[in-house]
């Protein structure tokens, strides 16, 4: 049985530890406003440049001027994923949901007789996947010293992607991301981005409109998706973002609720301890006191 010193130091240490976890659950909080407003901020723009995009490719046709982006190379051989994470963990099980969405998708591509890539974008997503797929992972994308994610950090991505599309590395492009719902509700999500056809048909393009072109559609699109590429890995880092921030608040308010019943129990045990060493020990004064 513990000492009554070892409770206290105990006690103390999980005392410290509730300290801590209420700290980071108002730091996540007060992140997650700013986060939250900026993936729905988020929304509306790259949701209206996917009707702009079908708009255009209807007037395309899918014709000859159609950039590869969007028509793609005519096979579905090799999938590269392209799979978003956070950077830190104390976020539950944030994380680990959408490797393991990711790890189904790899799964069934590989069933297919499929070659898969992987590019990690943030280390936690890294750290998972490399376990089972450390051989798929072709490389990795840390945004760690990142303190505001801007487009240019989403750009940059997108740039990678595009170049290896370039070089014939792979076929069709899957990005994975978790989209943020609530402080208790992130939905993993995957959305294919090359070719950008099949993203494009999501869009909610204006029935019976007649658009007029200037330049020429082709040209627009060789222009307008690489830019969607990136708004799109642009919205899934900024969804992460808050979902994170979600998930770590959620996360670190169930630890200091865990701290607090821990401190209970602890306080409980070091009373009835304390009590019954003070019994004891009157229990022999007395006992003292009569042998006299």
């Amino acid at each position: 049985m513990a000492s009554l010193k070892d409770l206290r130091n105990r006690i103390a240490s999980v005392k410290a530890t509730q300290k801590i976890t209420k700290a980071m659950q108002m730091v996540a909080a007060a992140k997650l406003r700013r986060a939250q407003e900026a993936a729905e901020a988020a929304r509306p723009y790259s949701q209206r440049m996917g009707a702009v995009l079908a708009n255009i490719t209807q007037a395309v046709g899918g014709g000859g001027d159609a950039p590869a982006l969007m028509t793609g190379t005519g096979r579905d051989d090799v999938h590269l994923l392209v799979v978003c994470t956070a950077e830190r963990g104390l976020c539950g099980g944030f994380n680990s949901q959408i490797a393991r969405f990711a790890r189904d998708h790899i799964r069934k591509l590989q069933a297919a007789g499929k070659t898969v890539k992987i590019i990690a974008v943030g280390k936690k997503g890294y750290d998972i996947l490399r376990r089972d797929y450390a051989a798929l992972v072709i490389d990795r994308i840390e945004l760690r010293e990142v303190k505001t994610l801007g487009f240019v950090n989403a750009d940059a991505i997108a740039k990678k992607v595009i170049a290896l599309f370039d070089d014939g590395q792979f076929d069709v492009c899957t990005l994975f991301y978790s989209e943020f719902k609530s402080v208790i509700s992130q939905i993993p999500t995957a959305q294919q981005i090359i070719p950008a056809a099949s993203a494009a048909n999501g869009g909610t393009g204006e029935a019976g409109a007649v658009y007029e072109y200037e330049p020429e559609p082709g040209e627009i699109l060789s222009d307008l998706i690489p830019r969607n590429i990136a708004v799109q890995i642009f919205r899934a880092l900024l969804e992460n973002a808050a979902g994170e921030m979600g998930a770590k608040m959620s996360a670190m308010d169930n630890a200091t609720r865990n701290a607090g019943d821990m401190i209970n129990k602890l306080s409980i045990t070091y009373n009835r301890q304390r009590q019954a060493q003070i019994t004891k020990e009157l229990i022999e004064i007395i006992s003292g006191a009569e042998a006299l």
